[in-house]
């Protein structure tokens, strides 16, 4: 398994912040869009969690104004993840 896959399974693991995603040169325009969708997919699910009484670290609902912003920038279409 390559570092790609790696960071897929869990992006926020692997990058503080979207716009880290950005910045990380080793990786294609495609694959940046890629990690930043699954990490969206992530934070909806914290966020439902949180809504549900479960609180971790920095919200989910900035969380996810962070990634659609970053996939803003990418040209990437907003909001359909």
């Amino acid at each position: 398994m390559n570092k790609f896959d790696d960071i897929l399974k869990d992006p926020a693991c692997s990058f503080d912040t979207p716009a880290d995603v950005l910045a990380a040169d080793e990786f294609s325009k495609s694959q940046k869009i890629e990690i930043l969708r699954r990490w969206d997919d992530d934070a909806r699910l914290l966020l439902t969690a949180q809504s549900e009484g479960m609180k971790q670290g920095k919200s989910s609902a900035e969380v996810l104004t962070e990634i659609q912003a970053a996939l803003a920038e990418l040209g990437a279409e907003v909001g359909d993840t």
